[in-house]
């Protein structure tokens, strides 16, 4: 196997996720805060590191100083080897005419000079915006062995979901023979009974195979410059590309009761909630404490939560919370929360330093950070009246923006 020290990551971080509005307005969709202490991009970035992949560049774009915070005061684990790094690169506009990334093959294409001053014999590109665990060396392993030049992440999902993903169509020998991009319907040869294979958005490219397929993608004119949609099909018809099985993947000390290859692609608001959702529970189907695979988060300075006479049911609650006389229930609770006497919080997600006052209800919502809920105030109660006020989903989730309070933490 190839050593760990001529690998490069990259992690692609720079999508709107138009989907998630509003928790998108202020942010990028892989800096969108998730569990209560966590970012979204910390699941790929976890993976990395405890993959031993320890050289990550991580590419960002839209509304990108939220997470460029986060990476630099949360993810400083440089080690005391050139080769251990983890920077943040926003666009370069090295292009003659300077344009933003096109998409996800020009964002690696603008950063060329990255992979060829590094010189690694293979560059693993991730998604910055999926909820999973998975030990990458696996995926290398299979890679090698196979001898492949692209290797891409796959896993089944019901037919229905398959037009939300690029569908692979793959030999006996797992070798990619088909790869559509986002189908109405999937053709019969994409179909493993009711399911389709359908990409990742991971993958592991030879280095050379990748530089060659970006020089030529770039002077493509018709291309729209994704690896989904251009660069993985055209590859498939001169490289051998080859699926990797997610659901083969196995993480140490994993619970018995935890979904296996567990993976979610929290692109709306109601898959965002349901995922937080997944983390509840005696035996939840994504179990974080796992001390031989952690997700890191950045560190706050705050004091254990502090709570008095509550009812606490099936919920997490996050460090520097303050409750006194509260009733909550299969909820989350962020960092440095602050909640009132006689409130009741019921399955919502309550984000990072918000503030809720006595006697306030809320249900099924996502409140994101800053915000101020003044006492006997409610969300989630009257939807007719939060339609006024705030963004309901097609699933009655009820969304507020992140607030405007000046506050000691950004």
């Amino acid at each position: 196997m190839t050593q760990k020290k001529s690998i490069l990551g990259i992690v692609m971080a720079g999508g709107k996720g138009e989907r998630l509005y509003p928790l998108t307005i202020d942010r990028s969709k892989p800096s969108v805060p998730f569990g209560g202490k966590y970012r979204i991009v910390d699941f790929a970035l976890s993976n990395f590191v405890n993959s031993g992949i320890y050289s990550i560049y991580v590419l960002v774009q839209y509304k990108s100083q939220s997470l460029i915070e986060h990476i630099r005061s949360g993810w400083r684990r440089q080690g005391m080897l050139v080769k251990h790094f983890i920077t943040v690169v926003p666009p370069q506009m090295r292009a003659a005419q300077a344009e933003w990334y096109r998409g996800t093959a020009d964002a690696v294409y603008q950063n060329l000079n990255l992979i060829i001053d590094f010189r690694p014999e293979v560059v693993c590109v991730f998604g910055g915006d999926h909820i999973y665990r998975m030990n990458i060396s696996q995926m290398l392993d299979f890679h090698h062995k196979n001898k492949a030049d692209v290797t891409v992440a796959s896993l089944l999902v019901d037919q229905k979901e398959s037009s939300q993903f690029g569908v692979l169509g793959v030999d006996k020998k797992n070798r990619v023979v088909s790869f559509e991009e986002k189908p109405q319907a999937p053709k019969k040869s994409e179909l493993v009974g009711d399911k389709c294979l359908i990409s990742m958005g991971n993958y592991i490219f030879n280095t050379k195979v990748l530089l060659d397929a970006l020089l030529k993608d770039a002077e493509d004119k018709n291309s729209s410059h994704d690896f989904g949609k251009d660069v993985i099909p055209r590859l498939i018809k001169e490289k051998n590309v080859y699926a990797y099985n997610f659901m083969k993947n196995r993480i140490p000390a994993l619970k018995k009761y935890e979904e296996q290859s567990y993976w979610r692609d929290v692109g709306t608001i109601y898959s965002f909630w349901k995922a937080n959702m997944d983390l509840l529970g005696e035996k939840p189907a994504l179990d974080l404490d796992n001390q031989q695979w952690p997700i890191y988060a950045s560190s706050l300075d705050a004091p254990p939560a502090k709570l008095h006479n509550n009812t606490i049911i099936n919920s997490m609650l996050s460090e520097g919370c303050n409750v006194q006389g509260a009733h909550i229930e299969n909820s989350i609770i962020g960092r440095g929360v602050r909640i009132g006497k006689n409130t009741r919080i019921k399955n919502s997600i309550i984000l990072d330093f918000t503030i809720i006052g006595e006697n306030a209800v809320v249900q099924n919502a996502i409140v994101d950070r800053f915000n101020t809920l003044e006492k006997n105030s409610s969300v989630g109660v009257n939807l007719d009246e939060d339609k006024k006020k705030y963004f309901v989903d097609d699933h009655n989730i009820v969304v507020l923006r992140r607030g405007g309070r000046n506050v000691l933490y950004w």
